[in-house]
């Protein structure tokens, strides 16, 4: 096997692993939820701290339904050949890079160009690793 393809393997893997990872919480949560409703009365505060614990869950929920969605894409630019490449230069993405962040779309230099142009200033070592860096796709919706 060629190194490539070994590197692809275990990218697979671990992206498959994550998304697994996620699957089951997505799914956890969701039960959990539907089986935490209070049965009964209650008065205002407790009703208050629920529907502050449910705006929570359920921002959460999105984040790791997002990733999931994150992932399934990177899953996609894998079997076409172009996971790996930055949207913006085209240039490889640092393996250590798509190890700590399976989903990157970006270069570092990239990612860090593009938040310095949103407006976004992160600590120099944490600069590289945005949780959900836009895609072409969802930068369209």
């Amino acid at each position: 096997m060629t190194e490539t393809a070994t590197r692809n393997t275990e990218l697979r893997r671990m992206l498959t692993d994550r998304r697994r990872e996620m699957q089951n919480d997505v799914h956890s949560r969701i039960r959990e939820g539907r089986s935490d409703r209070p049965q009964g009365g209650s008065d205002d505060l407790e009703h208050s701290d629920a529907d502050i614990q449910d705006g929570i869950e359920f921002s959460l929920l999105q984040m790791r339904a997002e990733t999931l969605t994150r992932i399934n894409e990177a899953l996609v630019r894998l079997d076409a050949g172009k996971y790996g490449s930055c949207f913006e230069c085209d240039g490889e993405i640092a393996e250590r890079r798509l190890r700590a962040l399976p989903f990157a779309v970006r270069c570092q230099a990239c990612e860090q160009r593009r938040e310095q142009e949103h407006g976004r200033t992160l600590a120099p070592r944490r600069a590289g690793a945005s949780l959900f860096p836009m895609s072409p796709a969802s930068a369209r919706r």
